[in-house]
């Protein structure tokens, strides 16, 4: 098990990259799209200016290149995740894999005489970097990032023989790469449209759940969130044909993101897909309402002489809550401390879900939802599309039921909650070039370091001896809590996690 939460994390922490490209794709789509929209033009003249409707129509096509792209940009970015060094050559050779993938199964396609020209998206077919081959999206992506990745930290300091000893090393993997997936895309031409089906199908029992099925699967990605796994869950639903699949402007789009970016792109849409209120809608309700609720409970359940501190502690995470989506510095501060707190959490998570899917709420989000997705894939989008009326009405209920009912759960069982201590000591963190040095040995040293990385908030980390691992050291860092897993290590910092993780890279090839 631990080795599994291990390459887990590995695996979850190289999806931050691409997805980290998805907030500016998004704001450019977003405002672009929303604002050179005929219907929003109609609604309001003043827009109507040619060089100001340039702009917007400039900045909406920037937008929908990225999503239009994301299967090569996730081929990549995975690698790059994955690749323990000369991450560059990784990321060319796995470019170099994926049109190799999709050439190969063009050519099959010809061979077979199943190369349509009319109607693609009705038989599985899409156009990718200018080749026609089967629409696998984000997934085809991902199977040659990994796999390229696997090559890339297996081959890249092979020696050959001296005749031949150029190729070696790094030259070698690009090699290796390309003529793997020739063989990738012969299996992906057999393999995928069963693949696909059993999608379909697996898409079909989620649908017929319902509202059921909604709330389950919001309770779930809220339990995964402390391990750092709740991004291997949600993504098959945002990004294959596991979340829907609809033919938007006459191309088969897969995946409730991809789907909703196609359609925020295209000026006829009236009503977004139904998917987007099922995977995506119900975060908002929680994240700029719910945990702002419980963000003021605890507050309150504070003694008297903590709540300076706490106050301090509680307002900087509710706004990073409610304006960015990222809720991790205010759930570690309770998740530790009262499990059973998060718990009710999540099924409150569950429950907004599936509040989203009853009342059709349609709002998509790049990575989080918070308040500057909600206007910008709400509020701008119009209450027709995405009903976003309701995220307030539902939400002030929410901040209503997580208020009262931590405060009645803190009080009741007495969870030692932040500034419920008999003294509440602020440990005195170091800041600054220390930071990086006293990070490095609250792991246990440069000699205890295997991998390095981070996604949005956490420093993620694989060590050789657990043991090395000093908590208390780490807490001094201004850390916001510490997940372990036999040698996988989690530390929280927040959004600035990116700047820990540099800092520690340099002082690594520096050694």
């Amino acid at each position: 098990m631990k080795t599994f939460f291990e390459k887990a994390q590995q695996f979850g922490k190289s999806f931050m990259l691409p997805i980290a490209i998805l907030p500016a794709a998004g704001l450019l789509l977003g405002i672009g799209g929303a604002l050179s929209n005929p219907n929003t033009i109609a609604a309001y003249p003043v827009l109507d200016i040619a060089w100001l409707q340039a702009i917007f129509t400039i900045m909406s096509a920037a937008g929908n290149i990225v999503f239009a792209n994301l299967p090569v940009i996730f081929a990549v970015g995975v690698t790059v995740g994955l690749a323990k060094s000369d991450k560059g050559t990784a990321a060319l050779a796995s470019l170099l894999g994926y049109l190799v993938m999709n050439a190969t199964i063009n050519a099959l396609l010809i061979l077979s005489d199943k190369l349509v020209v009319d109607g693609l998206a009705a038989v599985g077919q899409g156009m990718t970097l200018g080749i026609q081959t089967l629409e696998s999206g984000v997934f085809g992506g991902l199977v040659i990032g990994i796999i390229t990745a696997l090559l890339h930290n297996r081959f890249n300091k092979i020696e050959l023989p001296q005749v031949i000893g150029f190729f070696g090393g790094s030259r070698f993997v690009p090699i290796v790469t390309a003529f793997t997936a020739i063989f990738v895309g012969v299996v992906m031409y057999f393999v995928w449209p069963i693949f696909q089906s059993g999608i379909f199908k697996v898409g079909d029992i989620v649908n017929a759940t319902g509202a059921i099925g909604t709330f389950f699967f919001g309770f779930i990605l809220r339990l995964l969130g402390p391990f750092g796994l709740h991004h291997i869950f949600y993504l098959p639903f945002w990004q294959t044909a596991l979340g829907g699949s609809l033919e938007v402007g006459g191309q088969l789009v897969q995946g409730t993101q991809n789907i909703f970016f196609a359609q925020l792109a295209d000026p006829t849409v009236t009503q977004f897909y139904e998917g987007t209120s099922r995977f995506m809608s119900g975060r908002f309700i929680t994240m700029m309402f719910g945990l702002i609720g419980a963000a003021l409970a605890i507050y309150r359940c504070a003694k008297p002489e903590n709540k300076k501190i706490v106050g301090g502690l509680m307002l900087s995470a509710a706004i990073t809550s409610f304006l960015t989506g990222i809720t991790e510095p205010l759930e570690f501060s309770f998740l530790f401390v009262a499990p059973a707190l998060y718990v009710v959490h999540a099924f409150f998570d569950g429950l907004a879900f599936m509040m989203a899917d009853l009342f059709n709420i349609t709002i998509g989000q790049t990575f989080s939802g918070g308040f500057i997705d909600f206007i910008l894939f709400g509020v701008l989008q119009g209450e027709a599309k995405t009903n976003w009326l309701y995220v307030i009405f539902i939400g002030i209920v929410w901040f209503c039921l997580y208020y009262f009912t931590f405060m009645f759960l803190i009080k009741k069982f007495n969870f030692k909650t932040p500034g419920r201590e008999a003294k509440l000591v602020k440990a005195a963190k170091v800041e600054g070039s220390n930071r990086a040095l006293a990070i490095i040995a609250g792991l246990g040293g440069l000699d205890n370091l295997d991998t390095v990385d981070c996604c949005a908030t956490r420093l993620r980390v694989t060590v050789r001896d657990e043991r090395l691992v000093d908590d208390e050291q780490l807490k001094t860092t201004g850390s916001n809590g510490i997940v372990k897993n036999g040698r996988g290590i989690q530390v929280i910092y927040g959004p600035q996690v990116t700047v820990v993780k540099n800092e520690i890279e340099e002082l690594m090839e520096a050694e």
